[in-house]
C-alpha cells in the first residue's frame, strides 16, 4: 500500500475515534505527535518510518484514559484492515504501548522507533501546548487548576530529563524554560 494512503487513512481513523475529544487527546495532538517525530525521525536514519509514523498517528486510539479496550483492539483492526502483516502489526503495538507516561514511568523503549514515538508524545506535554492540555484534560476531568498545577511538578517537569533522543533533547529545552517562566508568573499572580 502507499505510505501516504496509508497515513492519511490513519488520520482519518485517528479524526473518528478521537475528533471530539475535548481533554488534549484529539486529532490535533495525533498530528502534533506525528510531526514531532518525523522531526526526531530525521536525525535517525535507523529508524523504519513506517512503523514511526503509523505508532505516532495511532498512539492514542486505544489509550485507557479514553477507551475500555484491551490488546490494542483499535490500532490492530485498523492495521490489519489495511493489509500491513502480522509482525509490523506487533512491532507498530509495541511502539504505541511504549508511549503512555503514566504507564511507562522510567522506562526506556527497547526499539529506536519507541524511543522516537515515546519522545515525539512527550514533547507535546512540554510547553506552551502542554499547559493548553493539562489545563483542557484538567477541566475534561473536574481537576482544580491547583490540582493542575500539581501535574505540572509530577509528570511535565520531570520529562525533558526522561527523554530519549538528542533532537529530542533540544527542543525539550526552550519548551521547558517556558514551563518555568510561567510556574514562576502564576505563583506571582496567586
Amino acid at each position: 500500500m502507499n505510505n501516504e494512503k496509508l497515513t492519511r487513512d490513519a488520520i482519518d481513523y485517528v479524526s473518528e475515534l478521537l475528533g471530539k475529544n475535548s481533554g488534549g487527546h484529539d486529532t490535533a495532538h495525533s498530528l502534533r505527535v506525528y510531526k514531532n517525530a518525523l522531526r526526531i525521525a530525521e536525525n535517525e536514519p535507523a529508524c523504519d518510518m513506517t512503523v514511526v509514523s503509523l505508532a505516532a498517528i495511532l498512539h492514542d486510539v486505544d489509550d485507557h484514559k479514553i477507551f475500555n479496550n484491551e490488546n490494542n483492539e483499535n490500532a490492530r483492526a485498523f492495521l490489519t484492515d489495511k493489509g500491513i502483516s502480522a509482525e509490523v502489526i506487533d512491532r507498530i503495538c509495541n511502539v504505541i504501548n511504549s508511549v503512555s507516561f503514566s504507564r511507562n514511568r522510567g522506562k526506556k523503549p527497547v526499539t529506536l522507533e519507541g524511543m522516537i514515538v515515546q519522545d515525539a508524545d512527550r514533547l507535546d506535554a512540554l510547553g506552551a501546548i502542554g499547559i493548553a492540555r493539562t489545563f483542557a484534560y484538567g477541566g475534561e476531568h473536574g481537576r482544580s487548576i491547583d490540582e493542575s498545577i500539581q501535574h505540572f511538578y509530577d509528570k511535565l517537569l520531570v520529562i525533558r530529563d526522561e527523554l530519549n533522543t538528542d533532537t529530542a533533547r533540544d527542543i525539550a529545552a526552550k519548551r521547558h524554560s517556558f514551563l518555568e517562566a510561567y510556574i514562576a508568573e502564576l505563583k506571582e499572580e496567586i
